[in-house]
């Protein structure tokens, strides 16, 4: 496994996507996003979903050169249309608009629609915890996971961001309504090893370790079983009326690939009642005591979410960033 720098990827990936229309600025920008993703331990999310990234602009489906634009207004919520650009680029703004309402109201919601896959939903937990406020953000997908008790899929894994300030060191909840996203499935399969624990069901109904064969039968199991599938159904209800979009059965009547999603970027100045320096002691207690737990593995203990982000990007800041070979030598031969 090659290990890359931070700037080979972006350079690499800004070529290509000068190429496919993009202008210098955004290029850099979105390569900034994908290697950002990678440097953080995420490949799924990263440079191993950048040439599907490719695939859609070229079928039309995410536009280079489009950006959001606000449509409506009320109070400290806003409706933002996507205009089907890219979709990292799409989120970066909706939570820096996000962010300005906070400033502003104490807390900002903007609902973005016809918006395009944001690659990893925590660059936006990361973002709004870095600027110094809380977050909680979710997107809907395409039918991609059944409901509770079905074996066809009518609800989205729907990613759920959840964000909380300290400093350098924030909490980053970055969670998909399965318990394995599609992206880590993909990857497990590229490097054929098993999941840790049963995600899913094989085509006999049986639950399995293989990320092949839940990938083969589209039935990845919901996190908390019941609890997951029902969670994924009201977040993907609240997406579309609050950003007044598509939702999941719509999404997926469109066919092909994913596009047109509904998402929600809501963000809260926790610091207004008592002060930053006592939000942050607040926190650092509650994680304090979270690593006094008695861990059954003494060698990585307990972590918060969000902690081992950190120690994956100290060590590929340092190292240098490891790639899949075949990954990037697809990339290589792109656009």
């Amino acid at each position: 496994m090659p290990h890359l720098s931070f700037g080979e990827i972006v350079s690499e990936l800004s070529r290509i996507l000068v190429a496919l229309g993009f202008t210098t600025d955004r290029a850099g920008d979105c390569a900034t996003l994908f290697a950002e993703t990678h440097r953080d331990g995420v490949a799924t999310h990263g440079l191993n979903r950048f040439p599907r990234f490719v695939r859609q602009i070229k079928a039309g489906r995410v536009k280079p050169d489009a950006s959001p634009v606000p449509v409506a207004r009320f109070g400290p919520w806003e409706q933002w249309d996507g205009q089907r650009g890219p979709g990292n680029l799409n989120a970066t703004t909706a939570t820096g608009r996000a962010i300005e309402l906070a400033r502003e109201h104490g807390l900002g919601l903007v609902a973005l629609r016809n918006t395009n896959h944001w690659m990893r939903g925590g660059t936006y937990g990361w973002q709004a915890a870095r600027a110094g406020f809380a977050f909680v953000g979710w997107t809907n997908t395409t039918p991609n996971m059944p409901a509770w008790g079905a074996t066809d899929s009518r609800l989205g894994n729907n990613p759920l961001i959840v964000a909380v300030p300290r400093g350098d060191a924030p909490v980053v909840l970055d969670i998909a309504m399965s318990q394995f996203s599609y992206g880590k499935l993909e990857r497990l399969q590229l490097r054929g090893d098993s999941l840790p624990f049963p995600g899913g069901y094989d085509a006999n109904g049986s639950l399995t370790t293989d990320p092949a064969a839940i990938l083969s039968s589209q039935r990845p199991l919901p996190i908390g079983y019941w609890k997951g599938a029902g969670m994924a159904l009201v977040m993907d209800l609240l997406a579309a009326l609050l950003s007044s979009g598509l939702t999941t059965r719509e999404i997926g009547i469109q066919g092909g690939d994913e596009y047109g999603l509904s998402q929600v970027y809501f963000v809260l100045d926790v610091a207004r009642p008592a002060g930053s320096a006592a939000a942050r002691a607040l926190v650092t207690a509650v994680l304090d005591d979270l690593h006094e737990s008695k861990s059954i593995d003494a060698v990585s203990g307990v972590r918060y979410p969000g902690e081992g982000v950190l120690r994956t990007r100290e060590e590929n800041d340092r190292r240098g960033i490891p790639v899949d070979e075949p990954v990037w030598q697809e990339i290589l031969a792109l656009p």
